[in-house]
């Protein structure tokens, strides 16, 4: 049995991204095989399509690291101990794999479609969520009260940063691009916005918090702006590091990060051991379902694509939604669609 799917033809431009067909995957012990009504789309898969992110060992070559749909078949026994089934709708981090109609993933990595949400909107649940509270709740221990500088509000990580960090209590300060975006984060839920293009992000982390500066800081750009969020963390502050899109190298002054107590930390989550991303599902679903379930966290979608469907002269709706990423023109989630009921609810 074949399936369709969309294939990195090779490293380059969106255009590279193409309908194709592969066998359909099975099913392997621990394991389920999702039918696929919905896949997000990350940044992750960009740096992929460019040649930068290779998958880890045993992934698939496919990109797609987000899923939503219908369990197919899988481990009966991982399954129930699981508390899932089969004709379940869920949603899946992947460590590869996602841009196709069929796709396995980890028993312990799915989770149940919140109810009310339709397949589209959880399938921009997993990757954004199990970064944010991993690193923001885990590794940078944001508690209640705590302030949260987020840089890049806007991204599918910041909108998730954001309304998850107020969800548990949090003030939140958040960094865009231009003055709209800045608005965008504002009815996300963020207390203040700095456009980062028009003030020093620093100083006004500063005025914003009297002078005593953020507890935690979820920086996807490092580069130069470390030396500045290590200038504007409070004591006992926490920067990490989820991304380098303003370079590896950074300069800080280590004068403050002792007498302030600091820490400059980090994480990538693809090729971490399925058991670890199972924890977090465990702990995504006891505290955070019940958040999405009550409607006090909403799904932000800006856009979604019919994954195989060519136009605006490209090959493939996968195509057009990388090129609508790399544009940074999106507040959100951006999602391909497979097949005529992705949208159901």
């Amino acid at each position: 049995m074949t399936m369709n799917c969309i294939e990195i033809s090779t490293a380059g431009a969106p255009a590279v991204l193409l309908p194709a067909q592969r066998p359909t995957p099975v099913a392997g012990a621990g394991e389920a095989l999702i039918r696929v009504q919905a896949s997000g789309v990350n940044r992750p898969d960009v740096l992929q399509r460019l040649g930068h992110y290779p998958p880890p060992p045993g992934a698939s070559d496919l990109p797609g690291l987000e899923v939503a749909g219908v369990i197919e078949s899988g481990d009966e026994a991982a399954l129930r101990a699981a508390g899932l089934a089969v004709g379940e709708r869920v949603c899946a981090l992947v460590a590869g794999g996602g841009y196709a109609e069929y796709c396995v993933a980890p028993v312990v990595q799915c989770l149940p479609v919140p109810k009310g949400w339709s397949f589209v909107e959880a399938a921009s649940l997993p990757e954004t969520f199990f970064t944010v509270w991993s690193n923001v709740f885990e590794r940078g221990r944001l508690q209640a009260g705590e302030t949260l500088l987020v840089q890049g509000g806007t991204s599918g990580i910041g909108v998730t940063a954001i309304q998850l960090a107020k969800a548990f209590g949090a003030t939140v300060i958040a960094t865009a691009g231009s003055d709209d975006k800045c608005a965008a984060c504002l009815r996300l839920g963020a207390d203040h916005a700095i456009n980062y293009k028009s003030a020093d992000f620093a100083a006004e982390v500063l005025r914003l918090t009297n002078q005593r500066g953020a507890d935690v800081v979820l920086d996807m750009v490092a580069g130069d702006y470390v030396r500045r969020e290590v200038e504007c963390l409070a004591e006992d502050g926490r920067i990490v590091i989820i991304a380098v899109q303003g370079g590896v190298k950074s300069e800080f002054n280590a004068g403050l990060v002792l007498r302030r107590r600091l820490t400059v930390t980090g994480s990538t989550l693809r090729a971490r051991p399925v058991a670890f991303k199972g924890a977090i599902a465990q702990a995504l679903r006891q505290q955070v379902w019940p958040q999405l379930e009550a409607g006090r966290v909403k799904p932000v979608v800006h856009a979604r694509f019919a994954a195989l469907q060519a136009g605006e002269g490209l090959p493939s709706g996968a195509a057009r939604a990388h090129a609508l990423m790399q544009s940074g023109d999106h507040v959100g989630k951006i999602v391909l669609t497979w097949g005529a009921d992705e949208c159901a609810s």
